[in-house]
């Protein structure tokens, strides 16, 4: 299991919406009204972005729990669950 590390920004010009990056997944982005539907995305967001890597046969980046964001509100730890489908013999 991979876990990797999401920093949310909160924006308060912006009606309060938290913003979202995975600092060890480069490309990871998104955001959400509240906290909630924030984390949800991210999850979601990494999600895709790494079954993209997979079907490109690309390695997916190695998470570093060492990086950090001073600017984040927070940082959470953000576990990848995914599927991984064999392919089928013909």
């Amino acid at each position: 299991m991979l876990i990797y590390h999401a920093a949310f920004y909160k924006y308060e010009e912006d009606n309060g919406w938290y913003v979202v990056s995975v600092l060890d997944f480069p490309g990871v982005n998104t955001q959400g009204r509240t906290l909630r539907e924030a984390r949800f995305m991210v999850k979601d967001a990494l999600k895709l972005m790494a079954e993209s890597y997979l079907e490109e046969g690309r390695t997916l980046p190695k998470p570093n729990p060492k990086l950090a964001d001073p600017e984040a509100k927070r940082i959470e730890k953000i576990r990848l669950e995914i599927l991984v489908h064999a392919p089928v013999p013909a």
